[in-house]
């Protein structure tokens, strides 16, 4: 039996407002217009990840091919300092590795090596071939490992290879790669940083990974490996009672590790995250924005940098969220954004990161195409301007 700590579900949207002031001291944040500055007249295509190096610098990854004929896109992968001063840009095809058909994820270790892989087919990829790959980069883009290939992938057993994984970290501890693989198979799967060797894998409550049903054993499909006609789960009803399905849904989408050894897992269509120790012994879960309105939800997920690490941050990318939530409580204390263009608001959240001072960075992806700051403002001992009414939250 999971600790009974950990079964405690999130609070329902709708009671977050209700809790005024005996919601004691929570995180406010403050979006930053003036972030990112792109040089020459560049734009970003769809903007599906963000990360924080131990630099405190900010990483993005972006889709050029999503860029519009008449603009001018910006290489895939570009460096800013906290300030959101350009610093370099890079990546693209190259010689002796797969670069992505569709850029997916992005993150800078303590070795500063950036790790990068991709969602192709999908993320407007106009391909049929699968982004089965992981691949790392010097910071200056030179090319160090490729883990997996271009179209590889023999489904969520396959310890060789991924298969258009959702999110990616490395422990600094350990040297471990932690990705939840994702778009085509239904699994956490950990490497070894330096040689990209298997070390384990698991599925959902900690079982032993499986592929949908129709798969055939062969990425999520039972065609090629890791090709599908369409995001499974997307149209799951917005049950609200029970434990949820049996098995990890498409995609299985941010993955976060804290100091404590507790592996966070968006399972984004399930409207879901999972908890596990490092070894992936199931601990239990919540759910967020269970009830809807989108059939989505997590889908990033960030620790505050405190040494406790009180806080979770959550991309909720189906309504057009940040989630701010207490960790240890296992409580949602207040959510902010809503669909939209201006500064604060959002468009396909798909990925979030914080950096050493608690600042926020978000990643949108079609239609949103961009990054944002969000500058820490402290603590706040009422619910700060941006919190959504119960009435916002509730709205479709």
């Amino acid at each position: 039996m999971a600790d009974k700590k950990w079964l405690a579900f999130f609070v329902l949207a709708g009671l977050v407002a209700a809790q005024g002031p005996n919601i004691g001291k929570v995180p406010a944040f403050e979006p930053d217009p003036t972030f990112p500055r792109l040089p020459n007249n560049w734009a970003l295509g769809n903007v599906a990840g963000v990360a924080v190096d131990r630099h405190d610098n900010v990483w993005i990854i972006h889709r050029p091919r999503t860029v519009a004929a008449d603009k001018t896109a910006a290489p895939p992968v570009l460096e800013f300092d906290a300030a959101g001063k350009f610093l370099q840009a890079w990546g693209g095809d190259g010689t002796g590795f797969d670069w992505p058909d569709s850029e997916h994820n992005i993150f800078v270790d303590s070795k500063d090596n950036v790790w990068i892989s991709g969602s192709s087919p999908g993320g407007q990829s106009k391909t049929t071939r699968s982004d089965d790959m992981l691949l790392r980069f010097t910071t200056a883009g030179k090319f160090s490992l490729e883990v997996g290939g271009r179209s590889v992938s023999q489904g969520s057993k396959d310890p060789k290879s991924v298969n258009k994984p959702g999110d990616l970290l490395v422990s600094a501890k350990t040297n471990e790669i932690y990705l939840s693989d994702g778009y085509g198979n239904r699994r956490v799967i950990v490497l070894d940083a330096e040689t990209g060797a298997f070390k384990r894998m698991w599925g959902a409550f900690g079982k032993p990974p499986e592929d949908d049903a129709d798969s055939g054993g062969r990425g999520a499909s039972g065609g090629p490996a890791g090709v599908r006609p369409g995001r499974a789960g997307a149209a799951a009803a917005l049950e609200t009672e029970g434990d949820g399905p049996a098995r990890f849904s498409s995609p299985v989408h941010g993955i976060a590790v804290s100091n404590d050894g507790t592996v966070y897992v968006a399972d984004r269509s399930n409207r879901r995250a999972q908890m596990f120790t490092t070894e992936g012994k199931y601990l239990g879960q919540f759910f967020v924005n269970r009830a809807g309105p989108s059939p989505d939800s997590v889908s990033g997920i960030a620790l505050s940098p405190d040494k406790d690490q009180t806080y979770l941050y959550m991309a909720d990318f189906g309504n057009s969220r940040v989630v701010v939530a207490d960790r240890r409580k296992l409580e949602i204390l207040y959510q902010f954004g809503k669909r939209g263009t201006a500064p604060g608001e959002f468009q396909g959240l798909h990925h979030i990161a914080v950096d050493s001072k608690g600042n926020l960075y978000t990643a949108e992806v079609a239609p949103g195409a961009r990054v944002q700051r969000f500058v820490y403002k402290g603590l706040s001992a009422k619910l700060p301007p941006n919190a959504l009414t119960a009435a916002e939250l509730s709205a479709k």
